[in-house]
């Protein structure tokens, strides 16, 4: 894979924002591969260290951005992910301020995971139990409308959604909001499940393959960015201060597009969404909280809609 684009993980940023000078350009269509580290700067390297060794590390370090040639505001960045190659262990840290279960604890506390197997990857969490993982991307994003907002907060322009949906073989569709559209990603997760309750996932650096391509017109207009397509299933993910607040945004939004889709009036589509939709959260533990709603693709696709 000499041939294709890298960006190495030098170029980092806690901040994603319009104001970022490219680390990198591409064409329309291209396959591009991010170098990440992983939300902790890769500072923590041992358990006996678990405040890490780095003076000042970034949080949830996000390498880009890159530059799509062609891509302007108003269109749609549709990012197809090809691959995801971890490091070989992966680190879990207790919080004292931060997470459902921060009141437990009165010091930090890390914990280092061997990354075991081949294309079927595990942890061994003790000496009874054996996890496979399903590694995802915590943080993905385009540069948002108006002022930059840091890595650790999620907003209309993606970031630190923390979808475990975002996973090899999955595609996400993001807003444009400045030329270039700005993409920029890292803060991976080994396996983490719904709510990242104890506010980390399995985190670990590692190589995500993508293929960029810019949409355009109607076909962007109609969806609902962020917005998800993995395996079988759509979904639109939105952040905002309460689960409530989060889950009211989502479900309209999916409505309002599976009405477009499938060509149906309020009504109909508010039945097929109390039917066949499913909400959930994706994470408590941001400034932002985030909370997805999926919706079957097959339905759609028997009215007629096709994916751009």
């Amino acid at each position: 894979m000499s041939d294709i684009l890298t960006i190495t993980s030098e170029h980092v940023s806690g901040i994603l924002t319009q104001d970022a000078a490219p680390a990198a350009y591409c064409g329309d269509g291209d396959t591009v591969i991010f170098e990440t580290r992983d939300c902790y700067d890769d500072a923590v390297v041992s358990e006996e260290r678990p405040l890490g060794d780095k003076a000042d590390p970034i949080e949830n370090p996000a390498t880009g951005p890159l530059y799509v040639e062609g891509a302007e505001p108003g269109d749609v960045l549709k990012v197809e992910i090809l691959d995801i190659r971890l490091r070989d262990w992966g680190v879990m840290r207790s919080s004292t301020k931060c997470g459902v279960f921060h009141e437990d604890f009165t010091e930090r506390t890390a914990r280092i995971f061997s990354i075991r197997g081949g294309a079927a990857q595990y942890i061994q969490f003790d000496g009874k139990l054996a996890i496979p993982l399903d590694p995802m991307i915590g943080v993905i994003g385009t540069a948002p409308a108006g002022e930059g907002i840091t890595t650790d907060t999620p907003h209309s322009h993606g970031g630190n959604m923390d979808c475990h949906k975002i996973v090899k073989g999955s595609t996400l569709y993001l807003p444009v909001n400045t030329p270039g559209g700005l993409l920029s990603m890292g803060d991976l997760h080994a396996l983490m499940g719904d709510g990242e309750v104890f506010i980390c996932g399995l985190e670990i650096a590692g190589l995500v393959t993508v293929r960029v391509s810019v949409v355009k017109g109607d076909a962007a207009a109609m969806l609902p960015t962020p917005f998800l397509s993995c395996r079988g299933r759509v979904m639109t993910i939105q952040s905002a201060e309460t689960l409530d607040a989060a889950g009211d945004i989502a479900a309209k939004a999916m409505k309002n597009f599976v009405k477009k889709a499938a060509g149906k009036d309020n009504f109909e589509a508010g039945m097929l969404m109390s039917l066949l939709s499913d909400m959930a959260v994706c994470q408590v533990v941001d400034p932002l909280k985030t909370v997805r709603v999926e919706f079957p693709l097959d339905v759609l696709e028997t009215y007629g809609y096709r994916l751009p």
